[in-house]
């Protein structure tokens, strides 16, 4: 029999733009399945199937409008049944609780697409919804689900997706593996290795003193007491993001999940699994670290995470010189052993332009015991004097033994261990999980941000990612639209990149000129003690406008924001060079790198002058 799927009730909003067509004749839907997508200029909504059945006829195509009523599909329904045309009834959507209140216990009738909530809260409170929450994507329909969100990861794009989600008025599910929230980054990556770089600083900078007439003694390691500091620095953060959650009313569950259906996970908790049903999902799974193959199952072989506990050896070796290896090997060379990286390609760090590792090349050439580029380790052995590696390439070495050795050749997306393919969510070879503007995967009602979406592989873009997989979630128009997003090696010394680099200019072709402004006439730099950096801009020769830069030197990485807003903003030249900067600040190096391109600089000699193009 058949039956027709028209649009639900939207309120007082006419002529709604159909966006995206999610189905074609022949598929088989079941209730509950998204026919299309529709946007107002209020928000977006997915318009899900009230019955199930095979998709005879498509009656819309992106482009068109439509109103309440308008015909949707035409299905083909085995069961006899009510052959009258379907027309959906009115989302309903957890309304946002009142600000300083408690939560709303029920679910409030909203208009989908609408400006705001009328419908009073319980005890006779109102509150006005905002128009995130009204018309979002998010419409049970004639099902009900645990949650309107479950955000699968706690790092920071899965907090981040799930606070932002619940701001909005979405009752919300935070799914984590781990006992603590966070993710890698918070527990195991980024903010423990930088406790520990912040503990190398100081070590360096005492010892760096003794030439300049301020001499202490040799530093004296207490391995369990760093280690207790650097727990404390995780435990507080980790314990504000649980703080978070409850004040927001977001429900964290601790266990691993896989997908059991399109609107199901099944959760593992160690004792008897349970299902949490969702109406819409956020994939933030992350990434792990990879392993060689062939290694010994030795405890002496360690990853980032194994490096953070601080079991010192005698001597190290980093397998991988990109930013997690170098991370690691100045804080073990700084506590006092012995380091030596091999990195199979050409030079450190790749992907990052080489005048910009060379200044880091140089000091810690003068400080590791080894850097070989261009060779492999081949194999591992276990011994009991320790791990004996054999190397190959041309300046290999003879075969040596190390206390240690970290594995640090980059990280594997985790798109194959949740069970994608029971939810129909499409997962590449690799494990990556494709997403479109909106981070929505394939399947419209789950959504993918962080490592499982593809490099760069940072905590900061996941964040943002999250900010709008969940605004999208909400019903509110929004997309992920960076121009350039930074990457920074907190290395001594640091080494941090935006937008263009010199390499991808010249392999793709691209035209641009650079000014380069050296810390050796940096006043500051000079009182530092640490002149050896600089600071670059790339400009587009036609415009001026800056469309990349790098920093090499002391706190580089909280530098390089500059150059990244003055690409977003489109500035050029003479808007940095033109806006004062305090003195004597490392800041001022951008502004001088923008004056060195106009040739206005008065702190070098320049004479070219640039001629600034029309405003």
């Amino acid at each position: 029999m058949k039956q027709t799927v028209r649009v639900p009730d939207l309120g007082g909003f006419k002529d709604v733009a159909v966006i995206d067509v999610l189905v074609k004749p022949g598929d088989r839907v079941e209730v509950e399945t998204p026919l299309v997508t529709l946007e107002s200029d209020k928000a977006t909504m997915d318009v899900p199937s009230t019955a199930a059945g095979t998709v005879e006829s498509v009656a819309v195509r992106a482009g068109d409008k439509v109103n309440t009523g308008s015909p949707v599909i035409v299905l083909e329904v085995a069961e006899a049944g009510d052959t009258s045309d379907q027309t959906m009834p009115r989302a309903m959507l957890r309304a946002p609780e009142p600000y300083g209140g408690e939560p709303y216990l029920d679910t409030v009738p909203l208009q989908p697409m609408s400006g705001a909530a009328s419908s009073p809260a319980p005890g006779g409170a109102s509150a006005a919804a905002p128009a995130a929450a009204v018309g979002a994507g998010v419409a049970p329909g004639p099902h009900s689900y645990d949650y309107d969100l479950v955000v699968l990861g706690a790092g920071p794009g899965g907090y981040t997706a799930a606070f932002r989600a619940a701001d909005l008025g979405l009752r919300v599910a935070l799914v984590e593996r781990s006992p603590t929230l966070g993710g890698v980054c918070l527990n195991v990556g980024c903010v423990p290795s930088k406790a520990l770089l912040h503990a190398a600083k100081v070590i360096e900078d005492a010892q760096a003193m003794a030439a300049h007439g301020v001499r202490f003694g040799a530093p004296e390691v207490d391995a369990a007491k760093l280690r207790e500091w650097k727990d404390s620095v995780v435990g507080r953060l980790t314990g504000g993001l649980k703080n978070l959650a409850r004040q927001r009313k977001v429900t964290v569950v601790h266990g691993s999940a896989r997908f059991a259906s399109p609107h199901e996970l099944q959760l593992d908790d160690g004792g008897v699994g349970q299902k949490l049903s969702f109406q819409q999902c956020i994939i933030a799974a992350g990434s792990e670290s990879v392993m060689l193959p062939g290694l010994p199952d030795d405890p002496r072989v360690i990853d980032s995470t194994g490096a953070l506990e601080l079991d010192l050896p005698r001597s190290l070796l980093v397998v991988g010189g990109g930013i997690i290896g170098l991370e690691m090997a100045t804080v073990y060379a700084a506590l006092g052993v012995k380091v030596s990286v091999v990195e199979l390609t050409d030079g450190l760090m790749p992907g990052c332009d080489r005048d910009l590792v060379r200044p880091l090349e140089k000091r810690i050439t003068s400080r590791y015991e080894r850097i070989m580029v261009s060779t492999r380790a081949t194999s591992i052995e276990s011994t009991q004097e320790g791990l004996r590696v054999t190397f190959a390439g041309g300046k290999a070495p003879e075969p040596q033994v190390y206390g240690k050795v970290l594995v640090a050749v980059g990280r594997s997306p985790n798109g194959k261990r949740i069970g994608a393919e029971a939810a129909g969510v499409q997962v590449d070879d690799r494990g990556y999980v494709s997403v479109d503007r909106q981070m929505r995967t394939n399947v419209p009602h789950i959504f993918a941000i962080g490592d499982i979406v593809g490099q760069p592989m940072l905590a900061h873009k996941a964040t943002h990612e999250g900010k709008v997989a969940a605004e999208v979630v909400a019903g509110l128009k929004s997309h992920f639209d960076a121009s350039v997003i930074p990457s920074v090696a907190y290395t001594d010394p640091e080494i941090a990149w935006v937008g263009l680099t010199e390499t991808d200019a010249k392999t793709r072709g691209v035209a641009y000129e650079r000014a380069v402004f050296p810390w050796s006439a940096s006043g500051r730099s000079l009182a530092l003690g640490r002149d050896e950096g600089f600071t670059k801009l790339l400009f587009d020769p036609q415009t001026h406008r800056v469309v990349g830069g790098g920093i090499v030197g002391t706190n580089a990485g909280d530098l390089i924001s500059e150059i990244a807003f003055a690409i977003e903003m489109g500035a050029d030249a003479a808007d940095i060079g033109l806006t004062i900067h305090p003195h004597p600040t490392l800041s001022e190096t951008v502004a001088m790198a923008a004056e060195t391109f106009e040739g206005t600089i008065t702190d070098l000699y320049a004479p070219r002058k640039k001629s600034r193009p029309a405003r």
